[in-house]
């Protein structure tokens, strides 16, 4: 079974057992302080306390051998690789998706994300390894103010897991991650702090089970032991 989860994602992952996800798949806080249009706003935007925890419990919570995609800001890169590194992370990649529009212009137009590819391990090579630079299709951002298209990640899941894993993402916002990974035909645990987000995510799930004729996620579940 799938689940979508409300609540704080270092406490909810500490129920886990010990090497029970197949595959992360996340985008976090950035830790920039982001502010949308409409004012909409990110829970552990500003400060960094979650960050070395979140990270020791998604490498605890991985299976050996496996793989996580995390997205990141890339001017607190420094942080999030100190963490991920000394949480026992090894960097074995480098995703950009690039975007036809400037999300914000600087001294350049941010038209890109990024996202690094994490092992724990030694994880087999996929058959045919997608490119390390890919389309990202604007979302609109309906549901979630940093919203990732689905048609970005869905191949990640596809490519970097089995029929059946289980992909966790423990800053779902609102499910992205979860859509894809019930489409690709996978499981999964989405988390999501603010109630906001994470009802917008039960609703597109919900929607998604409908369409795919299958049960909608609830909250009551714990992963089983590997």
């Amino acid at each position: 079974m799938s689940r979508f989860i409300q609540g704080n994602s270092v406490q909810i992952m500490s129920t886990f057992p010990n090497k029970s996800v197949d595959f992360i798949l996340t985008d976090p806080p950035y830790l920039v302080g982001f502010r949308d249009r409409q004012g909409r706003t990110i829970a552990g935007d500003v400060t960094d306390e979650w960050l070395q925890p979140a990270c020791r419990e998604m490498y605890r919570v991985l299976k050996d051998d496996s793989l996580m995609v995390s997205f990141y800001g890339w001017n607190r890169v420094d942080r999030f690789l100190a963490e991920w590194k000394a949480a026992g992370f090894k960097v074995v990649g480098h995703l950009v998706f690039t975007k036809s529009y400037s999300s914000k212009k600087a001294y350049v137009g941010y038209r890109h994300e990024c996202a690094y590819l994490l092992a724990k391990g030694r994880p087999r090579l996929p058959d045919n390894p997608l490119p390390d630079v890919m389309e990202f299709k604007y979302t609109g951002n309906r549901h979630h103010p940093t919203e990732k298209p689905v048609t970005s990640l869905q191949p990640l899941i596809e490519s970097f897991t089995h029929k059946n894993a289980i992909v966790l993402d423990p800053f779902a916002g609102s499910g992205s991650t979860c859509v894809a990974a019930a489409q690709a035909g996978r499981r999964y645990i989405g988390i999501e702090l603010l109630p906001e987000y994470h009802r917008a995510g039960v609703n597109r799930l919900a929607a998604v089970a409908r369409a795919m004729l299958q049960p909608a996620a609830n909250d009551a579940y714990l992963p089983e032991a590997a």
